[in-house]
């Protein structure tokens, strides 16, 4: 869906070109309205959020029957991705869900963290700075302590041999952003209970 000339796993700057899109779907599920304007080239943007004040927030329906969105059983999980605005809003929205979260920016830091926070699930971006997704995967499956996390690649690249490579890197599943959040509640719940 987005794509970038420069497409190096290692890439520390840049981006998919889906944050813009990202703000408005956030801001749309707080019945918002988002909008940008520049006068040209060299003259600054302005963006502005709306949001309601004292107005009911309705949660994206799942496949319930009832129609509410059932929140998955409490999980530790471990969000990684180098957009540090990115990472911490997923990780305070699962907060805010009741999991348990930690939050790491590149791919050096994912491996040191899952050591020492032992997460249930690690969302795990692929193009990282230090060490890319794939092989943080990889060496978090290498270890005994890793071998029963969940590993979900939560990437802008999601073309099939984008899946494959997630598949025989050792990840559990593979999403593309920006994802909705029913999506992901809907994995968080039916991955089995955690053993720790």
């Amino acid at each position: 869906m987005f794509t970038q000339i420069e497409q190096s796993l290692e890439r520390s700057d840049g981006g998919l070109g889906i944050g813009l899109t990202l703000v408005q779907r956030l801001v749309e599920l707080h019945n918002g309205t988002v909008s940008a304007a520049s006068e040209g080239t060299g003259r600054g943007s302005e963006f502005v959020v709306r949001l309601p004040i004292h107005k009911e927030i309705v949660m994206p329906s799942s496949d319930s029957t009832d129609g509410e969105l059932k929140h998955a059983a409490p999980r530790r999980i471990l969000v990684v991705d180098d957009n540090r605005d990115s990472a911490s809003s997923l990780a305070m929205l699962l907060k805010m869900t009741g999991h348990e979260t930690q939050t790491a920016f590149d791919g050096l830091a994912a491996v040191e963290t899952a050591e020492s926070f032992r997460p249930d699930v690690v969302l795990l971006d692929i193009g990282l700075p230090r060490l890319n997704g794939y092989e943080a995967a990889r060496k978090i499956r290498e270890q005994p302590w890793g071998q029963t996390m969940v590993l979900v690649a939560l990437t802008g690249w999601g073309q099939d041999d984008d899946r494959q490579k997630s598949a025989d890197a050792g990840f559990n599943a593979h999403l593309v952003k920006p994802v909705e959040y029913a999506t992901l509640n809907k994995l968080l719940t039916e991955l089995r209970p955690s053993d720790s």
